[in-house]
């Protein structure tokens, strides 16, 4: 049975590709240093898994569970593109510190295989055209996209080196269940849980700034499947632009009452537009992303509810 290797497991995408990978019969372990990720993410599979609270940046802690791992997915990472431009060191310690261990442990582990989640909204900074496909130039904008492209980089270093393979998945804007709004990045979490609780939503700009929005089961999915397949650099998303105001009115249609809005300032670090083009991963990986926004949109609004509200 192939062992799968987990960092960031017990988090919002970690804890979702956590439960395709048991799906599939795949022994897993999990490393979570617990800093952002929740058990709680992982109650319906923790008696499928082993659980080490590990932080990525400790070489002996992570080479402790290392031995007899064929593959490593590496989610774990700071997400938070405004703290990582607040404090770029902590981001720098998690994104480049931590991957460059997870690299080199699993060169010297003999790992055969190593997955990384990458970000397709923060590496290329402001798009030369659109859609952006994995050719496009690299300039993050943003110390997050520094720090999540030096990764890429380092691991394909390690990897040509020691000669395992590696898959880089530049995510879109990844949002649906177990996204907490109050520890990372998104805008669909957060509109959902200020609508619930009645307060206005806060946009940053003038709300016509676009994203590709991507739903967490797709992404996990296509996650999974890198364990067996897979090169390289893929683009991760939905092929589709959405504005944060065509996000309001979609939010707005699945609570069923109007909700204040409140126009801020720009926050530094984030691109104007950008949506990805999909073409290679649905080519070579078979991926195809099968939840559109407005039914994602309405999962997730289901799940925030019952936090929220407690509704069953």
């Amino acid at each position: 049975m192939t062992t799968v290797l987990v960092t960031g497991g017990a988090g919002f995408i970690g804890s979702h590709v956590v439960e395709e990978l048991v799906d599939r019969d795949y022994n897993v372990i999990v490393v979570d240093n617990l800093r952002t990720g929740n058990p709680n993410n992982l109650k319906g599979v923790i008696d499928s898994i082993e659980f080490e609270r590990i932080d990525i940046t400790d070489p002996i802690a992570l080479s402790s569970v290392m031995d007899d791992v064929d593959v490593v997915v590496h989610l774990a990472a700071q997400t938070n593109v405004r703290y990582s431009m607040e404090c770029p060191f902590d981001d720098m310690e998690a994104n480049v510190v931590g991957t460059l261990n997870v690299a080199v442990q699993a060169a010297r582990h003999d790992v055969e295989r190593v997955v990384y989640s990458s970000s397709g909204g923060a590496v290329y900074g402001e798009p030369e055209y659109l859609p952006v496909d994995e050719d496009h130039p690299t300039r993050p904008i943003s110390n997050y996209g520094v720090s999540k492209l030096t990764g890429e980089h380092y691991l394909r270093v390690q990897a040509e080196e020691a000669g395992f393979d590696h898959v880089i998945l530049r995510y879109a804007n990844v949002y649906g269940p177990r996204q907490d709004p109050s520890g990372e990045a998104g805008v669909i979490s957060v509109f959902l849980e200020r609508a619930l609780k009645g307060e206005p939503l806060v946009v940053f700009g003038d709300g016509e700034q676009t994203r590709d929005f991507v739903y967490v089961e797709d992404v996990a999915r296509v996650t999974a499947d890198c364990v067996e397949k897979g090169e390289g650099v893929y683009n991760i998303g939905t092929g589709r632009e959405t504005s944060v105001n065509e996000i309001i009115g979609m939010i707005r249609k699945v609570v069923g009452e109007d909700v204040e809005v409140v126009y801020d300032d720009p926050r530094p670090g984030e691109v104007r537009r950008i949506y990805l083009d999909i073409s290679k991963a649905e080519s070579e990986l078979g991926f195809s992303p099968r939840v559109d926004l407005e039914e994602g949109i309405s999962r997730t609004y289901e799940w925030m509810r019952e936090r929220v509200l407690g509704d069953g």
